[in-house]
């Protein structure tokens, strides 16, 4: 398949096609980072930034007095910072968002909106940053250059004109700042509405819904410390080398300090095998650490199963021998609903949690035993768990079996839902959801004088069907990339084009300029690497890790031109045209003093006040968490709930496999950096599917053959539904049998809209039923 475009010839080393029939399949690394992504890091500098640029940007990076890094959101270990305090892909992301390439008002008008939509999504995100506010207009061919008082304007007027404010969608991607997700909710609830879906709802939106249920709060329980000192660390259905790298320093260290290892995750990645650190002497000339002491290569969606199992080894061993296994002090004081869970546990089927998870019973047992024998255990997690139709579920029994061990509230031990996107868990913070709890909503409208709509809003599948169904008119998305981001990509795309009036605001081109409502905006904003002035002042913003722990961040960078606009000035000067002069809310105020916003926000939300001091002290300050600090649990029973479930996994139909999407590690969600996959052997292109030998025998297949993988999925008035993504070079990999996987976003059209995780609404990636049919 070659890959084309009409936009002209190459910008720098970027042609405008590239022909996915030459890429190369070599075998999988057995190492992440080393020396390589050294390498690989100051390339991707200098190709985007220059070398100047390179060395200001690095020498800031996560720094205490530099910018957080726009990629993911691992926190950094308290005291002293490293003098290179960021991982390959973090560097990537910095040189993504500080290239010296820009989109200017002159591209726009040499390429049609049609010649651009049929560029790759790797192409569109190389031209650069975006240095002009645009418009295209009904009937136009191309984006036109409009002021930015015009810009306010025309959303302004569309808004009003709706007929309630429940069919404007206002939409926020994990990198948008506390202050500016402060304001952009305060916007939203004060036009009237709780249409807040984010990327969270996407992602780890079953880790909120069950660790609430189960602690009291949608949060991990753990810091770095604890993971560093931990007796026993397992992590499932995540991949640290290439999501979140610079968690293997942390586990060198835990692995420094004794602690064992299991990795549960179907395929064997690179960074679950050993980690060379390049900036040890071992990591650059020697053969690394060892990271996983078990690997357990699972089915994709046994793992709530295996948990289950496990519970019932560990049971079954206390009732053994009494005392021994589970913390039955820790138990009758704090948790509530184990004797439930003890009989149902009880009652766990071997043969089925074998089944489930195609693993041995001996490597249970290994795994149970080393349960058993630690007295610090911290369970690490991502999407592996939180993107099936029972996530919920099996993040429930994760938390069993640290409930079972006493688990919560202790140094060394605990839950670790690991985040995306560097401040995903801050915007949730500052109160981006769609069904903010009442207390929240109280503060907020006695701060303001506001009356804040108590109606649940759309999240992200909702906000979809509405759009699809004519129910919301308006889209408005703060940051992201909604349109490569969402699942069933031909339902989304009609969805936004169903709209009126949509706008994005960006740093970098990408689909969702393409696929737009009848009037479009695109309105270009400042990233984190860059400077923001403000009356003669720099503004400084904040952002919460995956760990509670907020800091400062500091941009240094000259901006892409002076067309750029801050997220919060861009909410603040739209939030006065809209509300017009009287709103009580001081918008002037916030857009030109940040501090002003941390002092709102210090009245408001749970856990900020004196904000603005703390948040300058020299690692920020730590979110309260009542279960880790104090073993207090706001559930319904004012303890730890132990979750019962009925045993849920994945069957293989025959003929079929199960299908996860995932990221290539030159990737960080739908920003595509590189078209290589350099730890899984991928050279030169993306559509690939990884798929069991055994597999590809028994459907009759060779690896090198081309397919189209077509979902299935029946649906609640039981019809089968199909979805086809063309044109994938079928290559042979360690997956589990009856189990295959492929990048996203070019898999996100197999994935059914209304197939979603229960209660959290997540869209469940990680399990489509595929068949491959020869390439059409």
């Amino acid at each position: 398949m070659r890959v084309q475009g009409s936009a002209g010839g190459a910008f720098g080393d970027i042609p405008a096609d590239y022909d996915e029939h030459a890429v190369t399949v070599s075998p999988r690394k057995h190492e992440a980072a080393g020396v390589r992504a050294v390498l690989v890091s100051l390339q991707r500098g200098l190709q985007q930034m220059g070398a100047l640029r390179t060395a200001a940007a690095l020498a800031r990076l996560n720094q205490r007095h530099g910018f957080d890094c726009p990629g993911c959101a691992w926190p950094e270990e308290h005291g002293g910072r490293k003098l290179a305090e960021f991982c390959e892909n973090g560097a990537k992301a910095v040189a993504e968002e500080a290239t010296k390439r820009t989109v200017t008002a002159e591209f726009f008008a040499r390429h049609s909106v049609s010649e651009l939509s049929g560029m790759p999504e790797y192409w569109l995100s190389q031209q650069g940053r975006l240095a002009h506010p645009m418009v295209l207009r009904p009937g136009s061919a191309h984006y036109r250059p409009i002021s930015w008082d015009d810009a306010y304007q025309l959303i302004a007027e569309q808004l009003g004109g709706l007929d309630s404010p429940d069919e404007a969608v206002f939409y926020t991607s994990g990198r948008t700042s506390n202050e500016a997700a402060f304001c952009y909710q305060l916007l939203v609830r004060s036009f009237g509405t709780n249409n807040l879906p984010d990327c969270s709802n996407m992602c780890h939106e079953s880790s909120g819904s069950a660790l609430t249920e189960s602690i009291g709060i949608g949060k991990g329980s753990v810091t770095v410390d604890d993971v560093a000192h931990a007796d026993l660390i397992l992590i499932a259905g995540q991949n640290p080398g290439t999501n979140h790298p610079r968690m293997l320093s942390i586990l060198e260290k835990a692995k420094a300090n004794g602690a064992k290892i299991i990795a549960v995750n179907p395929l064997p990645e690179a960074g679950l095998i050993r980690f060379k650190d390049p900036q040890r002497v071992k990591g650059v000339v020697g053969h690394g650490v060892p990271i996983a002491d078990e690997f357990v290569q699972i089915r994709l969606g046994g793992d709530m199963a295996l948990f289950a199992g496990l519970g019932r080894i560990l049971l079954d061993a206390e009732d053994r021998a009494p005392g021994t296994v589970v913390d039955q002090a820790f138990v009758d004081a704090h948790c509530a609903g184990f004797d439930e869970y003890r009989r149902a546990t009880l009652q766990v089927d071997f043969d089925t949690v074998l089944e489930a998870t195609g693993v041995e019973r001996a490597q249970l047992e290994r795994v149970a035993a080393m349960l058993m024998a630690s007295q610090r255990t911290v369970v690490c997690w991502a999407m592996g768990l939180t993107q099936h139709t029972h996530a919920v579920a099996t993040i429930g029994e994760v938390t069993n079996l640290l409930l079972l061990r006493g688990m919560i509230g202790k140094p060394g031990a605990g839950v670790c839902p690991v985040r995306g996107h560097s401040n995903v868990q801050g915007d949730r913070t500052m109160g981006i959801w769609e069904q903010m709890p009442e207390e929240f909503l109280v503060a907020l409208d006695r701060r303001f004088g506001i009356v804040s709509p108590r109606r649940h809003g759309y999240d992200t599948v909702a906000a979809i069907r509405a759009m699809r169904d004519g129910q919301a008119k308006f889209f408005m998305g703060m940051g992201g990339n909604f349109a490569s981001a969402t699942p069933d990509t031909g339902v989304t795309e009609a969805a936004l084009r169903n709209c009126a009036l949509t706008v994005q605001v960006s740093t970098k081109l990408n689909r969702s300029h393409l696929v737009h409502g009848h009037t479009a905006l695109i309105l270009p904003t400042l990233g984190r690497t860059d400077r923001d002035i403000r009356g003669g002042r720099k503004q400084l913003v904040s952002v919460e890790d995956s760990m509670s722990m907020v800091h400062l961040s500091r941009g240094s960078l000259q901006p892409p031109s002076d067309q750029v606009r801050s997220e919060v000035e861009i909410i603040c000067r739209l939030a006065r045209t809209l509300l017009g002069p009287q709103h009580p809310v001081p918008w002037e105020r916030f857009a030109a003093d940040y501090d002003s916003i941390r002092d709102a926000i210090a009245a408001v939300v749970p856990g900020c006040d004196d904000y603005n001091r703390k948040v300058r002290q020299p690692d920020g300050f730590q979110l309260p968490h009542p279960p880790r600090d104090a073993r207090e649990f706001h559930t319904s029973t004012g303890k730890a709930n132990f979750a019962v479930n009925p045993l849920q996994w994945v069957p293989v139909p025959p003929g079929r496999l199960v299908l996860q999407t995932l990221r290539s590690h030159d990737q960080y969600n739908t920003t595509i950096y590189g078209l290589d996959d350099r730890y899984r052997g991928v050279k030169g292109g993306r559509r690939v599917v990884f798929v069991n030998p055994a597999d590809i025998a028994s459907l009759g297949l060779r690896a090198g053959d081309r397919v189209d993988l077509v979902s299935e999925w029946t649906d609640a008035d039981s019809r089968l539904q199909e979805r086809r993504a063309k044109d994938f070079l079928v290559v042979e990999y360690s997956t589990p049998a009856g189990n295959a996987a492929a990048y996203y976003p070019e898999t996100n059209p197999l994935v059914p809209l209304d197939h979603t995780a229960d209660k959290s609404n997540t869209p469940v990636s990680k399990a489509v039923i595929v068949r491959l049919e020869p390439a059409s």
